[in-house]
């Protein structure tokens, strides 16, 4: 349980904010099946962890760009232009909506006066977008991506970048997050960690235990604002 002021959340982005599952209409626009969205997805998130245990780094969008080229020239009797699919399918995530729990359970948490940031292995630009058309962007009081640490997530440094930017320490601040990976990296970099199930329900025993977890983010607020501020 967090005990010490200020209280700040620090949210994920893809997948925990937003829904990913209209990009499945993005590979089938390009005549690729639509379930290789999370191999496709899990495959982007598996290249950034790569590069940045070895030191290097690089973009979302670079890393999504390649990953999907790569994927669509081994599909068998796919023969499109691989740079410009890549492109659609990008392009999907500026369209993207949030889940339909995220306004109410943001407004709550921020009516209770827990400050709210975001930390994302994406771009703080899609993500302002995505906060906009959820009319949420306001409650937010930083939006923080990879470019600033230079390292993806799980990597201590992003967490300790994202939660810097507001002025507390790790010990002050809960990552809220629907991959266990994340939470787990929050955890080991100091923060608390609140796991949102989104439908999973088996967290792994490999990896450390989130201090929260909950369904959606309604009723992660509902469990947060009846412990008070």
């Amino acid at each position: 349980m967090l005990t010490d002021r200020p209280r700040v959340l620090v949210f994920d982005v893809n997948e925990t904010l937003s829904d990913l599952t209209p990009l499945r209409t993005r590979f089938e626009d390009i005549g690729a099946p639509g379930h290789l969205l999370p191999t496709w997805f899990a495959g982007v998130l598996r290249d950034g962890f790569a590069l940045t245990a070895v030191g290097a780094s690089a973009d979302f969008a670079s890393v999504a760009h390649d990953g999907a080229k790569a994927m669509l020239s081994g599909l068998t009797g796919w023969a499109g232009d691989g740079d410009a699919a890549a492109r659609h399918i990008l392009d999907g995530f500026a369209h993207l909506d949030v889940h339909p729990d995220v306004p109410d359970g943001v407004r709550k948490l921020s009516e209770a006066g827990y400050r709210l940031t975001a930390l994302t292995n994406g771009s703080v630009a899609l993500t302002e977008r995505l906060l906009d058309k959820a009319g949420v962007l306001d409650r937010f009081e930083a939006l923080s991506d990879v470019r600033g640490p230079r390292c993806w997530k799980p990597a201590p440094a992003a967490y300790h970048y994202a939660v810097d930017r507001v002025g507390v320490r790790p010990d002050q601040a809960l990552m809220v997050a629907v991959h266990p990976w994340d939470i787990d990296g929050a955890r080991r970099a100091g923060l608390d960690g609140a796991w949102l199930r989104r439908g999973m329900s088996v967290y792994p025993q490999t990896m450390t235990s989130p201090t929260y977890s909950a369904q959606d983010l309604r009723e992660l607020a509902d469990t947060l604002t009846a412990e008070g501020p």
